[in-house]
């Protein structure tokens, strides 16, 4: 990696922000008929997304795309800073968390643990050739996902971004859980474990 990643961070998240608006729809329309023609994509079962901050690239075309069968949820913060999900649907009562990101209203009784999805749509503010992803630093995903450090197990994990949050290389650290498939507005990176093809 050519830079520290708080330098990498803040450069990446300038370039996602100055996007176009244009650039933006249409990136999210790509990139949700590249999440739906995965070979691994679900035709039921629970599947994460996010809600899209600070330049990140949208998923609504893409939820509001999925199969019937299959349970829209969000993140949501948890007191043992792991996350768990929520099922969502737009219109649905929403709270800001500690970083202002909207989380569906539940009770932590109502919650789904990470295990129990069957792909998740991971944010990120960069990632590599091998599937390392580069995200905001406070290390959530890959302590919810780290059971997946053991083998292979569900759930999928793909990243959505731009094409220009690809990066040549990144540091991995030893807690970072890598993505299966990062979708981006012209291309599918497939990094899947010939354990997991």
């Amino acid at each position: 990696m050519t830079a520290d990643r708080t330098t990498l961070r803040r450069d990446l998240r300038a370039q996602r922000r100055n996007l176009a608006a244009p650039a933006r729809i249409a990136g999210a329309q790509a990139v949700a008929a590249r999440l739906l023609a995965l070979p691994f994509a679900p035709r039921s079962g629970y599947v994460a997304g996010y809600w899209a901050m600070d330049g990140e690239i949208a998923l609504h075309a893409w939820q509001l795309r999925l199969p019937p069968d299959c349970v829209y949820c969000l993140p949501v913060l948890h007191d043992d800073l792991r996350l768990r999900f929520a099922p969502w649907r737009p219109g649905d009562a929403l709270s800001p968390n500690r970083y202002g990101i909207p989380e569906p209203d539940l009770a932590a009784t109502s919650l789904l643990e990470p295990e129990q999805m069957s792909l998740v749509v991971v944010p990120l503010v960069g990632f590599d050739r091998r599937g390392h992803r580069l995200g905001m630093g406070a290390g959530w995903y890959d302590r919810s996902f780290a059971f997946r450090q053991r083998g292979p197990a569900p759930p999928w994990l793909v990243g959505a971004a731009f094409e220009l949050q690809r990066v040549d290389a990144l540091d991995a650290a030893d807690w970072d859980v890598a993505l299966d498939a990062v979708c981006t507005e012209s291309a599918t990176h497939d990094h899947r474990s010939p354990l997991f093809a």
